[in-house]
Order: structure tokens, then C-alpha cells, then sequence
């Protein structure tokens, strides 16, 4: 594999920033930037052999921050939602920013999303691999610790990218770092991901109410448009009369993982039938949050002046199960001071 930087572009406090570009034997090639740790695209081939951008985004630093779509962004320190954007912690209340409603989305107003990482290559096991490391500081959006992250980037010879986690913090504090890239198999500006089919390793996934908060009920799939225990359709779901698939405006949910978080194992499969391409994902995480595209609405900056419609793309974002800190039977994310946060998402890409 090799690794070639580029000048991308300016973050909003003058940094210049850099787009990098990993790419295997295979011809498969993934661009990143160190602003907001962005996978800004992924060329894959499709069973003819034609390369395509698989996933949705924009062409420079500026038009990331005029979107609100979190892009292909590195998210952190909290992913996905915190109910009334309060937690309480070691019996201290912590108060978050309102930047989803009343409730706090993705680690609030400049979340990673919106900073410049510090980047260098490095090489691991004998992989090249990008490594971004970010020191947010304690009181940062209001969350305790400071809080030393790593994320290494590796592109591998079986067209696996590897989202490698890692973070330590020298006091208590609240991490759950995910990767929001929104992927449609056909090319990024193909329009509806509706006939994509997806499985989800999982019989059970969290209820959300109106305001795609989880209210800590835990349900089981079966019968329900939240059934991807076998591959299946997705378009069909988005249809439905189920009260989940109103209250998400379509598919927004954390699905409860059959894993055991030792080490990657799959959590879902996504195929394209038109162009043949699969991706698989492998994770240690607990949880998956499928989020439908449901809120793209075809205005933006899209990627060579694409328009990216509702629907036009799907995330499938490895995580703990958001407003864990509200219900203590969800799986904790806590980082204790001076414990290893160590995680490790990987997507895999192959043709069928």
C-alpha cells in the first residue's frame, strides 16, 4: 500500500490542511483529510471492474463546514445522541451543548468533525497505515478529561479499511467515537440507495422515541420492518407504517450487535445488485446505528457538484448505544482515567 498527501484546502482558523490517499495493489483507493479526520472517498471496483466513489461528500474543507450532513466525519467525543444534552457522571452533571433540539448530537458544536488533526504515516505490522492524533482538552464542549485520541487509517490487500480507535484520558470522562460515512454502492451521485440490500448481525435493536432518543427499551427484530437478520431489500422499510420507522423518518436506530468486542467480527453486509459491489463491516463495538440518509435534501456542496437527495445514501456508524448515560443496562461508555479505549471498525469492500 502507499500513502500521498495533497493540499486540500484551509480549516476556519487559517491551517492549512491536507488531503491524503491510501491505495492497495488492488487498485482500491480511500482519500482522507485530517480535517474532522473525513474520508472524503472511496474508489472501489464494481463486477465489471470499473472504479467508482462510493461514498458521499464535498470537495473542500469550507463546503464540509457549510454542511451539517457530518459527511464521512470522524465523530467524537460522544456519537450520536445524549438526552436534554446532560449526563452525570461520578455525581457530577455535566451540560452539553442543545444542537439537535433539546438534545445533544455528536459531540456537540465543534465536535472532531470540525478540528485539524495532527497526521503522520506510520507503519504497523508491517502496514503503512495514516495516524491522526487530536488532544481535546479538558472542559472541551464541557466534557471532563483531557483526552488523548488516535485514530490510524489502514487500507489493506483485501480491500479492508481499517478505522483503528484509540484514547486515554487523565480523568473520568464519557467517549464513543464512530465514523459517519454515507456509502451508496452504485456511486456517490447515483441517486437512491432504495435497492440496496442489507444485513444486520442482530435479533434486537434500541427503541427511539419521536426525537431519535433510545428510551432504554430494548426490542426484538422479528416481525418488524427492523428484521435485516438475512440480507434484504431496505427500500421496502422505508414505506412501512411501523411506529419506529415514523418516529426515525425512516431508518435512524442502533441495532444490539452479536459480538463479543474481543476482536472485529461482522455486524453487517450491505450488496448493490446493479453494480454487484458488497461491503462488509467488522467491528468490536456493541452497537450499529443504520441511519437511512433521511435527512439529505438534495441542497449543498456535493462532490463535482452532485446533489445528494433524501435517501441517496446510507450510514452504517459502529458505536455504543447512544443515551447509554441515561440507561445503565446499555453498555457503558465510561472511560475510566488512565484505562485504554481501544476499538476497531473495518469495512470491507469485494463483488458479487
Amino acid at each position: 500500500m502507499s500513502i500521498d498527501s495533497r493540499y486540500f484546502g484551509k480549516a476556519p482558523d487559517g491551517k492549512e490542511v491536507q488531503l491524503y490517499t491510501l491505495e492497495n495493489s488492488k487498485g482500491m483507493k480511500v482519500e482522507i483529510t485530517n480535517f474532522g479526520g473525513i474520508i472524503v472517498s472511496i474508489f472501489t471496483r464494481d463486477r465489471e471492474g470499473k472504479l467508482a466513489d462510493v461514498t458521499l461528500g464535498c470537495d473542500t474543507p469550507e463546503d464540509y463546514l457549510k454542511e451539517d450532513k457530518y459527511f464521512g466525519a470522524l465523530i467524537g467525543r460522544h456519537a450520536n445522541r445524549i438526552e436534554d444534552a446532560v449526563f452525570e457522571l461520578n455525581g457530577v452533571e455535566y451540560r452539553l451543548a442543545k444542537n439537535d433540539g433539546e438534545n445533544h448530537l455528536h459531540g456537540g458544536n465543534i465536535g472532531f468533525d470540525k478540528v485539524v488533526w495532527d497526521a503522520e504515516v506510520i507503519e504497523t505490522d508491517g502496514k503503512e497505515g495514516l495516524q491522526l492524533t487530536y488532544l481535546s482538552r479538558d472542559g472541551e464542549e464541557n466534557y471532563p478529561g483531557n483526552l488523548k485520541v488516535k485514530v490510524t487509517y489502514i487500507l489493506n490487500e483485501d480491500n479492508g479499511l481499517e478505522i483503528h480507535y484509540h484514547a486515554v484520558s487523565d480523568k473520568d470522562t464519557v467517549v464513543n467515537l464512530t465514523n459517519h460515512a454515507y456509502f451508496n454502492l452504485s456511486g456517490h451521485n447515483a441517486g437512491s440507495i432504495s435497492g440496496h440490500e442489507l444485513m444486520i448481525n442482530a435479533d434486537k435493536f434500541t427503541v427511539i422515541d419521536n426525537t431519535g432518543i433510545p428510551t432504554g427499551e430494548i426490542r426484538g427484530v422479528q416481525g418488524t420492518p427492523m428484521d435485516f437478520r438475512t440480507l434484504k431489500p431496505i427500500g421496502p422499510g422505508f414505506d412501512s407504517d411501523d411506529e419506529q420507522i415514523k418516529c426515525g423518518k425512516g431508518y435512524d436506530h442502533n441495532w444490539v450487535l452479536k459480538v463479543s468486542g474481543k476482536e472485529p467480527e461482522k455486524a453487517a453486509e450491505l450488496y448493490d445488485p446493479a453494480s454487484g459491489r458488497v461491503m462488509e463491516v467488522y467491528t468490536t463495538k456493541p452497537g450499529i446505528q443504520f441511519y437511512s440518509g433521511n435527512f439529505l435534501d438534495g441542497r449543498g456542496f456535493g462532490k463535482g457538484g452532485a446533489v445528494y437527495e433524501k435517501r441517496s445514501g446510507l450510514c452504517l456508524e459502529t458505536q455504543y448505544f447512544p443515551n447509554a448515560m441515561k440507561h445503565k443496562h446499555f453498555p457503558s461508555p465510561v472511560l475510566k482515567a488512565g484505562e485504554e479505549y481501544r476499538h476497531t471498525t473495518i469495512y470491507k469492500f469485494s463483488v458479487r
